[in-house]
């Protein structure tokens, strides 16, 4: 099975080179990415973006803390085109459970990203709020598990033998730290890996030999001590 690659992004003109990349197979923002590409106004960015990608699954994600904003919120985002996942938070502020508001969605047929996912009795949780009909992804922060000393490697076997029956509903790598991560999705089946666009370009050297490695590390060495004209 193919582990799809999807650019952790939110700047317009990345997501304008790598929409037309066929390594690149759809997009997710976030609030703070949003911010970083220097977004105003929330809506009227999102729509820039979606001038360009239109075909490629892109998420947007809710801002609202309580559950009735957060509806009012992913109502208006699903409007904004075909390929849109609307991304909802697991819990808000408080650590209430986004039950509720997941399942008045994803029964309505509104795809989502159900994002900040750390454990799997919340992978459980959201599954059995999803419409089994309605196109889902769950996304299980991997990276911010191993800053913290936490090995996230079980917790995605058990959430991808929970969705495995259901091709509908997709278990997502997030909060990518290297280039491996990408072999450790594959390795599990991971239906799709988040990425920043430097990891995606890493990936595009897989495949060298360790000793193409170590020369091109000493050549990069010798050329810097070069530049910095090093004496003793």
């Amino acid at each position: 099975m193919k582990t799809k690659i999807f650019c952790d992004i939110a700047d317009f003109e990345t997501i304008k080179f790598f929409n037309n990349k066929s390594l690149v197979d759809g997009f997710t923002t976030n609030p703070s990415l949003m911010s970083i590409a220097g977004a105003k106004n929330y809506k009227n960015y999102s729509l820039k973006i979606l001038k360009i990608c239109n075909k490629k699954p892109i998420s947007f994600e809710v801002f609202a803390d309580n559950f009735k904003e957060m509806l009012t919120q992913a109502y208006e985002i699903n409007s904004w085109g075909k390929n849109v996942y609307v991304k909802i938070p697991v819990v808000n502020s408080k650590g209430n459970f986004t039950g509720p508001v997941i399942k008045e969605l994803s029964d309505k047929g509104i795809k989502l990203n159900i994002t900040a996912v750390y454990t799997f009795e919340q992978t459980k949780k959201i599954y059995k709020k999803l419409n089994k009909k309605t196109k889902s992804i769950i996304s299980i922060f991997a990276g911010r598990m191993a800053d913290k000393g936490k090995d996230p490697l079980p917790i995605f076997k058990k959430s991808l033998s929970l969705t495995k029956k259901n091709k509908k509903i997709e278990i997502l790598w997030a909060s990518t730290r290297e280039a491996y991560n990408y072999t450790q999705a594959r390795q599990i089946n991971c239906n799709i890996i988040t990425m920043p666009p430097k990891i995606i370009n890493q990936i595009k050297g897989f495949g060298k030999s360790f000793n193409t490695m170590t020369l091109d590390t000493v050549k990069g060495f010798l050329i810097d001590s070069k530049k910095s004209r090093f004496s003793l």
